[in-house]
């Protein structure tokens, strides 16, 4: 939580980073203060402190400070451990399998259920109008879109997943109002991506990125699913922050299925028992 919030310093209001100063000076502090004495040690007006919680993607300052006083408590180190060269296989499955708990650790305390909130709101909308929601990434993150596609195509939606970067270009352009995209991506820089993502919002579909917060196309979407994990993948491919990302789909596609209902039922007892002559008894 306290890294977003430095890597989002840049793009607020002088204000909004005051707040954000005196959050990262002392949060355990900021966790507990009453909005006027926060107001009072930033030097600025009440609105301006909810309005920085609201701004790196937070409920309100109810919601901001129940998540810090999560984080500053929580008492789960989130370093990145790289492993070495000549670590033995216990000190890799350590590492990896710590760094990865704290990694979800850590997205539970910062996620924003505003931000969360509004994506499942355009996708179940969507869904409900029966037009069509893609998912598009590329390497790692397109292998996460696939994973996104068969868990949403088995509610029922009409949905498809693209990893080529023509292939996004050229659906982006045929999507329309009421049409729903999902843009993944570790880094947020892929121009690929960031092409689609633009040909799309341009032509009036919803834009739901995925992606670490002040990145490029963190900005470049209506909606932010914060992704943020600081992983060192200039020696190996993304790990963690590919199952960070796996997380957030099973949180959307959990939250949706919600949203559909009892029919949904349905059709997934169908669905399982057309596929038991597949098995082995």
């Amino acid at each position: 939580m306290l890294d977003r919030i430095k890597a989002s310093l840049p793009s607020l209001a002088p204000a909004e980073q005051r707040v954000g100063k005196l959050v990262l000076s002392d949060p355990r502090s900021f966790a507990n203060l009453p909005v006027s004495e926060l107001a009072d040690r930033a030097h600025v007006s009440k609105p301006t402190v909810v309005r920085f919680c609201r701004s790196i993607g937070y409920d309100g300052l109810s919601d901001f400070k129940l998540k810090l006083a999560g984080t500053v408590s929580e008492g789960v180190p989130f370093i990145h451990r790289s492993v070495d060269v000549d670590d033995k296989t216990g000190d890799v499955l350590v590492k990896v399998i710590d760094n990865t708990v704290a990694a979800f650790l850590k997205y539970r305390n910062d996620a924003s259920t505003f931000a969360i909130e509004k994506a499942v709101e355009a996708l179940a909308a969507t869904y409900k109008t029966g037009r069509r929601i893609e998912f598009y990434g590329v390497g790692n993150s397109g292998i996460v879109a696939q994973d996104a596609q068969h868990k949403f195509f088995r509610l029922g939606v009409n949905t498809i997943a693209y990893s080529d970067g023509h292939m996004q270009v050229m659906s982006a352009s045929m999507l329309g109002p009421g049409d729903c995209v999902v843009v993944i991506s570790n880094s947020g820089r892929t121009r690929d991506l960031m092409d689609a993502c633009d040909i799309a919002r341009k032509n009036g579909a919803t834009t739901i990125v995925m992606t670490a917060t002040g990145s490029p196309l963190a900005s470049a979407g209506h909606i932010h699913l914060a992704a943020d994990h600081p992983e060192g993948y200039d020696r190996y491919s993304p790990m963690v922050s590919r199952l960070l990302h796996l997380m957030i789909i099973d949180v959307l596609a959990t939250t949706v299925a919600l949203r559909i209902g009892p029919r949904l039922q349905p059709l997934l007892r169908e669905m399982k028992n057309n596929l038991r002559n597949k098995r082995y008894a």
